[in-house]
């Protein structure tokens, strides 16, 4: 069992690093809101830490789960930040979605000090969080991976190497991209189904199994229907989220023409007041004048 530093409980950190100390792994967290994390000692043993150096002074494994790439280099950097606190051969396996250039940044950093890197973006919503059943997608070395890997096994459903320093944050971004297109495409449909006169959940007990089915399908249609969108990751992450993928898009001269449509639906959505809905609003914006 490892000693491992935790740094963020949003909704995904809180059930992950849940997940690492009741596997049997001694951790201790920090969070910005010192009460979060005094909550999460309560409620699931462990112990909390005043900033991140501290958490992650004497720890095999720092995990971070935080906001954007300022909040990450905020955590890792400058005389308070993780790298700061952890010794050599020590792994920062960083769960945040951000651009592979901080990515790259920080990685390096981490190398100076003889501190291993992982970028591990994660995917599968609150709920996969909450069950333990995460898609874990990395960037790094492979014997930095092999040794974290048993770590992030605590929360993970698959857990798998993409290739070198930013490569999972790449993947992510191909997860952002698909997701994008399916869940305005299930919005029209669900649209489509109501003007038409038809019943929309039987509409999609009969096409969900067949080639249109999808996660977001079998797990979002109820509560769209039912105009509920508090289930999952926000709109205004979800925008900070494509925009990395459009700015990489440009930089690597990838075309993405859908992805920067539904990004504009979704800003449509946030002048809505939406921003803190779930993503499957895109439909909240088709309705709207209902």
């Amino acid at each position: 069992m490892a000693s491992i530093a935790f740094l963020g409980l949003g909704v995904m950190g809180y059930p992950m690093a849940g997940h690492l100390q009741a596997a049997g792994h001694s951790v201790t967290v920090y969070n910005r809101t010192a009460a979060k994390a005094e909550a999460w000692v309560e409620r699931h043993g462990g112990a909390s830490a005043s900033t991140p150096r501290e958490a992650a002074t004497g720890a095999d494994f720092v995990m971070t789960c935080v906001g954007n790439d300022d909040d990450l280099r905020m955590v890792c950097t400058g005389t308070d930040g993780a790298f700061a606190g952890m010794a050599e051969s020590t792994i920062l396996v960083d769960h945040t979605t951000v651009s592979a250039k901080v990515t790259r940044e920080l990685a390096a950093i981490a190398a100076g000090g003889g501190i291993g890197y992982l970028d591990a973006p994660i995917s599968g919503g609150q709920a996969g969080a909450e069950n333990g059943a995460l898609s874990v997608m990395c960037g790094g070395d492979q014997a930095t991976f092999d040794k974290a890997a048993p770590v992030i096994d605590a929360y993970a459903k698959i857990c798998r190497r993409l290739g070198e320093s930013g490569a999972g944050q790449l993947t992510k971004m191909c997860n952002q991209v698909a997701i994008a297109g399916l869940v305005q495409g299930l919005s029209e449909a669900l649209h489509f189904a109501q003007k038409a006169g038809l019943d929309g959940a039987e509409v999609v007990e009969v096409i969900s199994q067949g080639a249109a089915g999808s996660w977001q399908m079998q797990n979002r249609y109820r509560t769209m229907l039912d105009d509920e969108f508090d289930h999952g990751f926000a709109v205004d992450w979800m925008r900070k989220d494509l925009g990395i993928c459009l700015r990489t898009g440009d930089d690597i001269g990838a075309s993405l023409p859908v992805t920067a449509l539904v990004d504009q639906f979704y800003k449509d959505v946030q002048r809505m007041g939406g921003g803190r809905w779930d993503t499957s609003s895109l439909l909240k914006r088709l309705t709207r004048e209902d």
